[in-house]
């Protein structure tokens, strides 16, 4: 630990560009990826503005358990099946996955595709089960 911290003193402005990277690395990933919302702001916008979701895992994570109301289509159909969305442009969009890391490859289709508002589901479908909202399960 002593040198460690002797390696950082002697090496500050090394430390401090390796944190800017990443922090830039961070932020920039954040800007393509789109905004993205907790369960509770979901819930919200799904009750007072009518917003869509869009889970897009795989058929296997699906039947396991979705939200009420979203519609499936698996990020590897992703770009073929957009005509099952496009009557959606105009309202909040919330992209689900598993964990909320890969909703930004579908979110960013989505903007380049024209619709305004695309969110993300923070913590995807993991977050939302953590927090003990309800989903519904294969029968």
């Amino acid at each position: 630990m002593e040198q460690l911290i002797e390696f950082a003193t002697n090496n500050f402005m090394l430390i401090a560009a390796w944190l800017l990277t990443l922090l830039m690395i961070m932020w920039t990933e954040g800007q393509k990826a789109g905004k993205s919302v907790s369960p509770a702001t979901a819930t919200q916008l799904m009750n007072k503005q009518d917003a869509v979701l869009i889970d897009i895992r795989t058929k296997k994570e699906w039947d396991t358990g979705h939200i009420t109301g979203s519609r499936h289509i698996p990020l590897a159909d992703f770009s073929r099946r957009f005509n099952e969305i496009e009557k959606f442009k105009t309202r909040p969009v919330i992209v689900v996955c598993n964990l909320g890391q890969t909703a930004g490859a579908a979110s960013k289709q989505l903007k380049a595709a024209g619709f305004e508002n695309v969110l993300r589901l923070q913590g995807g479908i993991t977050e939302w089960k953590g927090q003990n909202l309800p989903i519904v399960k294969k029968a």
